[in-house]
């Protein structure tokens, strides 16, 4: 079996045109859709990928209002400066660049933010209802990986899922979803015994560890539907998921490459609960 690459970039921006035609539909309202992206600190991958954003809103007719912030911004500061979006009429959405320093309260600063702009879907507020089944913002990675398994008519509904990561940004909310999916979830991770067996029983499985090709190909079940979430860099500089890629394609149904997989549904989703919230917050 050949598997059906999974084009990520491609459904990404399908979905990012239906977000420009549901804001260009606000906008006719007299409505601006806009997203405030706080950034802390100079780490130039969170920069790069700030930028992404800013420029994929701008696209989809969202308007963006950068906050840059120093390195050594006072915890008070911050907390300050999420107060005054929260108050801000004009701001749906509240992005705050992850990771933020040593220095800083990641976890406080996350509680802050109004759970009505909270459009990463990380207040416990928001993970909460998500455990419940009835989410206010589902987690923009998560998120696009269900968008990606309804895009090749995966329907998880009694299938067996195994999810490799218990993130709160990814392993658990994907967990959530798919069991709200109806399917049947196993939560692994680096102390779950013979993860191998784990994965050659799954019908579906979510790679989010962190770790280059650590899921070998021969552990994917003839005509499993894999997501490749990971990111990673080898020594040489090549660019990698957490699954062993060629190898599982040739037992796999469908499967996310990396890049072009789940991480252009990031952006599009963020801008997806973006234009969600202006409609919720003007009725």
């Amino acid at each position: 079996m050949i598997a059906q690459i999974i084009d990520g970039k491609a459904i990404a921006e399908k979905l990012r045109g239906e977000v420009k035609n549901a804001a260009a539909a606000l906008r006719a309202r007299r409505i601006a859709p806009q997203l405030a992206v706080v950034l802390v600190g100079d780490d130039p991958a969170s920069a790069v990928y700030v930028r992404s954003k800013t420029k994929a809103a701008i696209e989809a007719g969202v308007d963006v209002r950068d906050h840059k912030l120093p390195a050594t911004v006072k915890q008070a500061e911050l907390m300050s400066i999420i107060k005054a979006l929260n108050e801000d009429a004009t701001i749906d959405g509240i992005l705050v660049q992850m990771p933020l320093p040593a220095s800083l309260d990641s976890d406080a600063v996350i509680r802050a933010i109004d759970p009505a702009k909270d459009v990463d879907g990380l207040h416990p507020l928001s993970l909460g209802y998500l455990a419940q089944g009835r989410p206010v913002f589902i987690p923009c990675t998560p998120k696009g990986c269900m968008r990606l398994l309804r895009e090749v008519d995966v329907d998880p509904s009694g299938m067996r899922a195994v999810v490799i990561g218990r993130s709160l940004l990814v392993g658990k909310p994907i967990s959530l979803l798919l069991q709200n999916a109806n399917a049947t979830v196993t939560m692994c991770h680096s102390r779950t015994r013979d993860l191998a067996d784990e994965v050659r029983r799954a019908d579906i499985v979510v790679a989010a560890i962190g770790k280059p090709e650590m899921v070998r190909g021969d552990w994917i079940r003839e005509g499993a539907v894999v997501l490749d979430v990971g990111i990673n860099h080898t020594a040489d500089g090549k660019l990698v998921g957490d699954v062993e890629f060629v190898a599982a394609s040739q037992r796999a149904r469908a499967i996310t490459p990396v890049p072009r997989g789940v991480g252009p549904m990031t952006i599009a989703c963020l801008l997806e609960n973006t234009v969600e919230a202006a409609k919720r917050r003007r009725g």
